[in-house]
């Protein structure tokens, strides 16, 4: 049996890992702790799942693994809690809101022996895995540019901090460019070196951060690729957005529309259309293979080393919107092959 619990229901994503994991067989949730008293009761009480008094008390209760899903601020605490228990960790994107904080992020899981997977679920995308497979047989040649788009509702509707610079660290940039940045660098093999950026709050945010972001980035193989990570889709939208990708090379392009497997309702009670998937879930093969590395004892296939390098071109990104240049980013690594 794989124990593991869940630190915080502060980002919304958490719920659904709950089923995720109930999913896999042979997995028991110990429960989970929250900061926040009262949501803790409540999502415990709708998920049915013992409430602990504090992450330290979970912890002491020996889970094999944790899913982080705090505010992005509250990362950093929590991770190095666990890796000094011994416990494997899946942390909620972005890593960290600073690069210091997501280097020891790092090394606190390395100097442990623990493994540091971040809830980057498009590596698992089955339209993904595709444009994966092709572009690794070489069918389209040589890549010369990509578009991408990660658009959303503003999440404020579901959590009032994701709009707070104070515990978010920033709005669509920070929400939804993570995403974008690891799958181009899976995709192409190659790092970012480059980045240039705009970002504008034209759309209300409800808080203190930015709701729109468009980047340009250059990658170390001359390639460039544009991303619009907006918080541009009204409350009124059937789903709260989407993920596409269109590569363009030397041989064809390739496109993907990550959540195109859906099916519409129009429900009298309901004043909008709504969306519901029956395909491939990301999300469900991530968790599986969160739980697969600690059960098999090896790496996982997305690691703390490429949040990092997507928390970079978000640094980045808010540099070069700033002081409206590009900025460079120092040329470390390659991305995690998964």
């Amino acid at each position: 049996m794989t124990r593991i619990g869940i630190l915080s229901f502060a980002h919304h994503h958490a719920e659904a890992y709950v089923g995720n994991l109930r999913a896999i067989q042979d997995v028991e949730i110990i429960g989970t702790a929250d900061d926040d008293r009262a949501r803790g009761q409540e999502v415990a009480a709708r998920s049915g799942l013992q409430l602990f008094t504090s992450a330290e008390d979970l912890l002491r209760r020996r889970p094999d693994g944790v899913i982080v899903c705090a505010e992005n601020v509250r990362h950093r605490a929590l991770v190095e809690m666990a890796a000094r228990a011994g416990v494997h960790v899946l942390c909620e994107k972005p890593l960290a809101t600073a690069l210091a904080d997501g280097n020891a992020m790092i090394d606190a899981c390395a100097r442990a022996a623990v493994n540091l997977m971040i809830a980057f679920p498009m590596r698992f995308s089955a339209p993904l895995l595709e444009i994966k497979r092709v572009l690794d047989d070489g069918r389209l040649g040589r890549i010369f540019c990509c578009n991408a788009t990660n658009q959303g509702q503003n999440p404020r509707r579901h959590r009032a901090w994701f709009v707070q610079r104070s515990l978010a660290g920033g709005g669509a940039v920070t929400d939804h460019t993570v995403h974008l940045v690891d799958a181009l660098r899976w995709l192409l093999g190659s790092t970012i070196e480059e980045v240039y950026a705009q970002t504008n709050e034209i759309m209300p945010s409800g808080g203190d951060v930015e709701t729109a972001g468009l980047l340009s980035l250059r990658f170390r193989d001359g390639s460039f690729a544009a991303i619009d990570c907006s918080w541009s889709r009204p409350d009124s939208y059937p789903t709260w957005g989407g993920l596409a990708i269109e590569l363009i090379g030397e041989r064809g392009v390739i496109a993907a529309d990550a959540f195109r497997q859906t099916l519409s309702r129009y429900p009298e009670q309901s004043p909008r259309v709504q969306w519901h998937y029956w395909g491939s879930d990301a999300n469900q093969a991530m968790i599986e293979e969160f739980i697969a590395s600690i059960r098999e004892r090896r790496p996982p296939r997305v690691t703390g080393e490429d949040g990092y390098r997507a928390l970079e071109v978000v640094v980045a990104a808010y540099e070069s919107a700033r002081v409206g240049q590009p900025v460079r980013i120092p040329a470390k690594g390659q991305p995690t092959d998964g």
